[in-house]
């Protein structure tokens, strides 16, 4: 009977708040109303938990209260999504949340859940939107008693700006962004993903991919992380969290990630990204009516930042010839692995992507690429076959100061990849950004010498320095700088810079 109880508390609290009466309308600092308000969404939690084991059963039903009945319709206007998307929803209240510093929750009224879809085939991590539900009483305590009482069970998206209207009052809806990003962190394969993709002992388990971490949504843009070295996506929950808890940047962006297997050679992965992005775009808009996903950002990290580089620059054959000193169509290559050495090496920036934001980024090399280190890591890191084939087939090819930095092995990983003798990393950086294509630069650099001299334990600032982009930016931090709160916040600028765009380009 417990449930019966506190929806019927629940009922109370919203007619003290919200039912016409005789006494003044509640002042918001009233400490009554904030008691109510916090009975009401607790007890529609508690109200709604008549499932098995005290899950929520939010459908249509009839509720024979020990004080009247209750006929309880379901009302998804203002929801973007179906109920039969989902797994189940769990309320916030249940959950401590730990690893992120800031909760991000507005007070108010409805109870906060997380909104669980159900897995699909191809979906290696799961998703969770931020979700309120709000019980509307359409009737007063008389009608209630006599058995003729409805209400209506409304749902709302927190990456939506709601605009509840009760009897012309307008009390904010409750909501909670961060809980459901770390509740699929806490379920998800991600924090097994780094070390050991990069040993390659993962790669074929959870292959490289884009990953959306909420439900697609037309007219917002889409922001692309991609993680560094050694490093997955779960990188990015600081930051992923401070973003949604801005109103305005939840409401005009959506967030996606890509992941991979960071010990193969960066141009590999780069193709990767570049080939999941197209796939996404013609997967989520095949007629092409979506402009928002013609205006995506990529952001980047360490690593990263050099395969985001690689969705922005039109290389032509400087890639290949950085390599093998010839233009690719005088190599004689099988017609296959032309094909894939084409792919892999010669560029062509994606239109769809028009800003990129490098972060901590060896453009030129890192201090920690040692030749000793990439000798021991080729020992021990598995590459998939493909890749390997890919090498062996151009090896013969390659130039003396390639083959002299590889060593005697042909398969090359991603650390040689961001050796400063790499030549392909030389070509690149002198590689202009795509016309139309706006960068910025975030460069972390520790204590508090000139920046310029500095790094950050594994990129020089002369490494991670651009010429032409959109801005340079300095925090004071190391390597994994990505989480650092000003990192977070010239993110931030930027995507608000980037809306600034937008509304121009459509004006």
């Amino acid at each position: 009977m417990a449930p019966d109880y506190f929806l019927l508390a629940s009922i109370y609290a919203y007619s003290f708040l919200l039912d016409d009466r005789s006494e003044p309308v509640l002042n918001a600092f009233d400490i009554r109303a904030r008691t109510a308000c916090d009975l009401y969404n607790f007890g529609l939690w508690r109200g709604m938990a008549t499932g098995n084991k005290g899950a929520l059963d939010l459908t249509a039903a009839v509720r024979k209260l020990p004080v009247g009945t209750l006929a309880i319709t379901v009302d998804l206007t203002n929801y973007p999504w179906k109920l039969e998307a989902f797994e189940q929803f769990e309320p916030v209240d249940k959950y401590a949340i730990r690893g992120i510093s800031i909760r991000n929750r507005s007070k108010g009224v409805g109870s906060a859940l997380i909104g669980v879809k159900k897995a699909s085939q191809d979906a290696h991590f799961p998703q969770a939107v931020p979700t309120t539900i709000f019980l509307r009483i359409n009737a007063s305590l008389v009608e209630l008693t006599a058995g003729t009482a409805t209400a209506s069970l409304e749902f709302y998206s927190a990456y939506d700006d709601n605009l509840l209207v009760v009897k012309d009052r307008h009390p904010p809806l409750e909501t909670d962004t961060t809980t459901p990003t770390a509740y699929v962190l806490e379920t998800s394969k991600v924090w097994g993903f780094g070390l050991g993709a990069f040993w390659g002992k993962e790669f074929e388990s959870i292959p490289n991919g884009l990953y959306l971490t909420q439900p697609y949504r037309p007219g917002r843009i889409p922001v692309v992380f991609v993680h560094g070295t050694f490093s997955n996506p779960a990188w990015w929950a600081e930051m992923l969290n401070t973003l949604r808890g801005d109103p305005i940047l939840r409401q005009k962006f959506q967030f996606w990630a890509f992941l991979y297997n960071s010990s193969a050679p960066i141009v590999a992965s780069a193709a990767d990204l570049r080939d999941a992005l197209r796939n996404k775009i013609a997967q989520l808009d095949p007629e092409g009516k979506d402009p928002a996903l013609r205006e995506m950002v990529v952001v980047g990290h360490s690593q990263g930042g050099l395969l985001t580089k690689l969705t922005v620059v039109d290389s032509g054959n400087s890639l290949v010839l950085a390599l093998t000193g010839k233009d690719l169509d005088s190599l004689r290559l099988t017609e296959d692995n032309k094909a894939e050495a084409r792919r892999l090496l010669v560029v062509e920036p994606l239109p769809e992507v028009k800003r990129v934001v490098f972060i901590s980024t060896p453009h030129r090399g890192s201090i920690l690429s040692k030749q000793w280190v990439r000798t021991l890591l080729r020992k021990i890191v598995t590459l998939p076959i493909k890749i390997v084939q890919t090498t062996l087939s151009l090896g013969d090819y390659f130039t003396d100061d390639v083959k002299k930095m590889i060593g005697n092995s042909r398969s090359a990983t991603s650390i040689d990849g961001m050796s400063p003798d790499n030549p392909v990393l030389k070509t690149l950086a002198d590689t202009p950004l795509a016309l139309g294509v706006v960068g910025h630069s975030i460069i972390a650099v520790k204590g508090d010498g000139d920046p310029k001299l500095g790094d950050d334990g594994v990129v020089a600032y002369t490494s991670a320095h651009l010429e032409g982009m959109g801005s340079e930016f300095i925090v004071r931090s190391g390597h994994s700088s990505q989480g650092h709160p000003f990192t977070i916040e010239e993110v931030r600028r930027i995507l608000l810079e980037h809306l600034g765009r937008q509304a121009t380009l459509t004006q």
